[in-house]
C-alpha cells in the first residue's frame, strides 16, 4: 500500500550540519548511494524539526542524515540518506514505516526555545544536545560560502531515504516547501552520540560546521517509491 501524502506546518526546522570525511562517510552508505562532496567535504548532520499537522497534533523529531547522490537513467539525483530517525511522538513511532515512510525510534525530547536561541536535546539509544543562536551569516562554515549556496544545496536534496527493517530497501519521502527560506544560526555547542562515535567517525572526521533555521512554513510530504540498495560501499585502498 502506498503511503499517503502528508500536509503539515514546519514550526521549526533546524539543520545542524557537519563536515565529514568523504571516504569515512562513504563506508556508511548502502549502494548505489555516494556522498555529495562540497569543497572537499561530505555534508552530514541532524535535522531537528517540530511539525504541526492539520489535526492539531504537534511532534518533535530528529533525523541523522547524510547528503547523497546516485545515478539514474535521467542523470544524477540528489537527496539525503537517513540512517536514524527519532521522535517524541508515540503516534509517529508507531506510524513510521507503517503509515508513512521511515522507521521512527521513540525518544525523550527537551526543548527550550526563544526568538534568538535554541536548546534541543533528545536521548534514548542515540543522544543529541544542541545549543544554537541566531547569526548574521555563515562565516564560520568551511563548506558553504554563503547562506544562498547552503540553502540551494539543501533545497535540491529534499528527497529523503530512510533505513527500514529490510536492509535491501529504503523508504523515500520528498519535502516540498513553496517559500524555501533559511536563516543562519551559530552552533554554540553540539553533541551527538552518532557523530561522536569513534568507531563510526574517527577523531577529526566529523566536525560541526554550520546551522540553518526554517520557521513556520507550510510543507507537503510526498511519498517516493522505495529504493533497492545493496551493501555499504567500501572505497578501494
Amino acid at each position: 500500500m502506498r503511503a499517503p501524502r502528508l500536509v503539515s506546518v514546519v514550526q521549526r526546522r533546524l539543520l545542524v550540519n557537519y563536515r565529514t570525511d568523504p571516504e569515512v562517510t562513504a563506508r556508511l552508505l548502502p549502494a548505489p548511494l555516494r556522498p555529495q562532496v562540497v569543497d572537499g567535504w561530505a555534508v552530514s548532520g541532524i535535522c531537528l524539526i517540530r511539525l504541526s499537522m492539520l489535526a492539531g497534533l504537534r511532534s518533535e523529531n530528529g533525523a541523522h542524515r547524510i547528503a547523497v547522490e546516485w545515478d539514474t537513467p535521467d542523470g544524477v539525483a540528489y537527496g539525503v540518506y537517513i540512517p536514524r530517525r527519532d521522535t517524541g511522538s508515540r503516534l509517529n513511532a508507531w506510524a513510521g514505516g507503517r503509515v508513512f515512510p521511515g522507521r521512527h525510534h521513540r525518544s525523550r525530547f527537551d526543548v527550550r526555545e526563544s526568538a534568538d536561541e535554541l536548546r534541543i536535546a533528545f536521548g534514548d539509544e542515540v543522544r543529541v544536545d544542541v545549543h544554537a543562536r541566531m547569526a548574521a551569516d555563515l562565516s564560520a562554515s568551511q563548506v558553504f560560502g554563503s547562506v544562498d549556496q547552503a540553502s540551494e544545496f539543501f533545497r535540491r536534496g529534499a528527497a529523503g531515504f530512510s533505513d527500514t527493517p529490510d536492509p535491501s530497501r529504503l523508504d523515500g519521502i520528498a519535502l516540498t516547501v513553496k517559500d524555501w527560506q533559511v536563516t543562519p544560526v551559530e552552533l554554540v555547542s553540539v553533541r551527538s552520540s552518532f557523530f561522536d562515535d569513534p568507531d563510526r567517525f574517527p577523531p577529526g572526521s566529523a566536525v560541526p560546521d554550520c546551522g540553518l533555521l526554517m520557521r513556520d512554513v507550510p510543507a507537503v510530504w510526498n511519498p517516493l517509491p522505495p529504493m533497492t540498495v545493496g551493501p555499504a560501499f567500501t572505497p578501494a585502498r
